[in-house]
């Protein structure tokens, strides 16, 4: 079973984000999305500045397998991206729900969290794929 954190909402594409202490939303993909993927060779990410729209593609993620859409759980601009994923884009491997973070997220309504899945009907999700 793969890693899937408690305090994380996710969509069924295996994207997960992380609303912060000061209200702003951190952005991944999550353990299984990584692992379908392999070795992870190149990310992009949106620019900062950017609005980004919930369920819809905000970047690229490419292994040696294949390449994946990478689309954000959440609407809003983009305030960061995670710089060390131009240099080393097998931190999202080694840790995606921590170091390999995408980019963070201005939210444009809160209310749209409601709407993502809990790590329980994740894990559902997961299970139904594979």
């Amino acid at each position: 079973m793969s890693n899937i954190p408690a305090d994380l909402k996710y969509i069924d594409t295996h994207q997960w984000v992380r609303v912060e202490a000061d209200g702003t939303a951190t952005v991944g993909i999550t353990d299984f999305a990584q692992d379908q993927l392999g070795d992870v060779v190149f990310i992009e990410v949106p620019e900062v500045g950017a609005t980004v729209n919930g369920g819809e593609e905000a970047g690229v993620a490419e292994s040696v397998k294949s390449a994946s859409d990478v689309f954000s759980p959440v609407t809003g601009e983009v305030l960061e991206v995670n710089e060390k994923l131009e240099d080393e884009p097998e931190i999202v491997n080694d840790d995606p729900y921590g170091e390999g973070w995408m980019f963070k997220v201005k939210l444009a309504d809160k209310g749209e969290l409601d709407g993502l899945m809990d790590p329980d009907a994740y894990a559902e999700h997961v299970a139904s794929e594979g």
